[in-house]
């Protein structure tokens, strides 16, 4: 576990057999020349500045599994280039489906079933990253990034969610690929 801290972060990374951004507030927008939504929740600013470090110096590293969860989906779309939709109830009759830890199901190329989700923004632009699961509502609810070994991100909480698919089996893919790299890494479940 790595708690922000300034500065660079390669040497952090060069130790690290996978990462695991998980959720939390929302992101400031002013990163990306956007207005923050007034109803966001920001999230604190020394983990958003350490995120976005880590994000950066991965481009080097394609090899390293990333998995993002909920806010950290959303950072990895927004550093793909992509775009947020800040406040869902402002833009979408079926928000509150991913709000409160409320079950919705979710399919595509990544897998079908029922997930828990607990999120008022959500990824409306992957940027060049592919969408691998959507709600039936439309929302983007899985990203995976084709230049990396494994590269997945999901709005939903896995370590929640009790579809094995959807759930733990992200997190044995995780370690799996993370063994790929390095074969001394603990084995999955």
């Amino acid at each position: 576990m790595l708690a922000p801290f300034d500065g660079p972060v390669d040497g952090a990374i060069a130790r690290l057999d996978g990462v695991v951004l998980t959720g939390g507030d929302d992101p400031d927008m002013s990163a990306w020349g956007v207005d923050t939504h007034p109803k966001a929740r920001r999230m604190d600013p020394r983990r958003q500045r350490f995120e976005l470090a880590l994000l950066a110096a991965l481009e080097a590293r394609p090899d390293l599994p990333l998995l993002g969860i909920c806010l950290g989906m959303q950072l990895l779309a927004l550093h793909a280039g992509g775009a947020l939709d800040q406040h869902l109830p402002d833009t979408l009759s079926t928000a509150a489906d991913h709000w409160g830890d409320r079950l919705h199901r979710v399919e595509g190329p990544l897998g079908a079933g029922l997930v828990t989700s607990h999120h008022r923004q959500a990824v409306s632009d992957p940027g060049r990253l592919r969408v691998v699961a959507r709600a039936s509502d439309g929302v983007i609810e899985a990203v995976s990034d084709p230049c990396r070994a494994f590269g997945v991100g999901v709005q939903w909480h896995p370590e929640r969610t009790s579809a094995t698919d959807l759930g733990q089996s992200l997190f044995d893919r995780l370690v799996d690929a993370a063994r790929a790299v390095n074969p001394m890494a603990p084995p999955s479940r």
